[in-house]
């Protein structure tokens, strides 16, 4: 069976609400109703909450980058798992209004990261926001559209998070991000090539995520981090551990059909 959830990934998701105060989101009701409405896989509501958010900030960098996740997480819904993904693109109806949006909300949100940098070089939100908004870049034309394209936004994401942790090697979120980078170029990308893109690690990436979702962080930081770690455990077969942690996160989480048909499908077979 195949199990798709939120990483991403999306990863999720959120340091920020206010783009000059980072502890904020943890207080905004409106940014807290709409990262519970994403990890329950409502993503077209997500999305419209995170429009709301950015339309009276427009400089909120979270909401951005919240945005894009629900929108990519839509348009994988909407293809599925479709071989021909050209062909899939083109008779989806909705895919144009989402791709669109789509682009508009990255291009916008690398902008206004890379202008913060500019004047703050040492911005770790704006430098993770930077790599994130270009990773899930990434991750809609290499991953659901199957398209070789996007190596410059993916070298950004790879030195913008790297940047990042090189300041704070205790930032949980860019550690995802980055252990997703590690896990994907070690599974997906030929052997010939890995060392073009950097190296990968996927036994590094795992523990990282482990790590992460234990970690002393904020829950819906936990929460990325523990989804990550599901479809990380989910691709390397580790059927038994993913159910653990499946079992955990629907209970936060109970509107999530991922889960709840990933946890039915493992019951069912003993």
């Amino acid at each position: 069976m195949r199990t798709r959830c939120v990483t991403l990934l999306a990863l999720t998701l959120f340091v920020s609400v206010r783009a000059n105060s980072p502890a904020s989101a943890q207080d905004d009701a409106a940014f807290l109703a709409a990262q519970r409405v994403f990890y329950n896989a409502r993503y077209d509501a997500a999305a419209a909450l995170a429009l709301q958010i950015r339309k009276t900030e427009p400089e909120n960098l979270a909401a951005y980058e919240l945005r894009t996740s629900a929108l990519l997480f839509q348009l994988r819904r909407a293809i599925g798992d479709a071989e021909d993904k050209d062909k899939a693109l083109k008779q989806c109806a909705p895919c144009p209004t989402l791709m669109a949006a789509f682009k508009d909300e990255t291009a916008t949100g690398v902008a206004l990261a890379r202008a913060r940098l500019k004047k703050t070089p040492a911005d770790d939100t704006a430098q993770f926001f930077l790599g994130k908004l270009n990773l899930n870049h990434v991750w809609l034309h290499l991953g659901t559209l199957g398209r070789r394209t996007g190596w410059g936004e993916y070298w950004e994401a790879r030195r913008s998070l790297d940047a990042v942790l090189k300041r704070n090697p205790g930032h949980v979120r860019a550690r995802v991000a980055r252990a997703w980078i590690d896990y994907i170029v070690d599974t997906k990308v030929p052997w010939a090539f890995r060392w073009v893109l950097g190296g990968g690690d996927k036994k590094k990436a795992v523990t990282v995520a482990r790590q992460a979702a234990d970690a002393n962080a904020d829950f819906f930081t936990k929460t990325e981090a523990g989804f990550a770690l599901w479809e990380m455990l989910i691709r390397e077969k580790n059927f038994a551990e993913a159910l653990t942690v499946a079992r955990r996160l629907a209970r936060d989480f109970p509107e999530n059909r991922e889960l709840t048909d990933f946890i039915a499908a493992r019951a069912a077979k003993g």
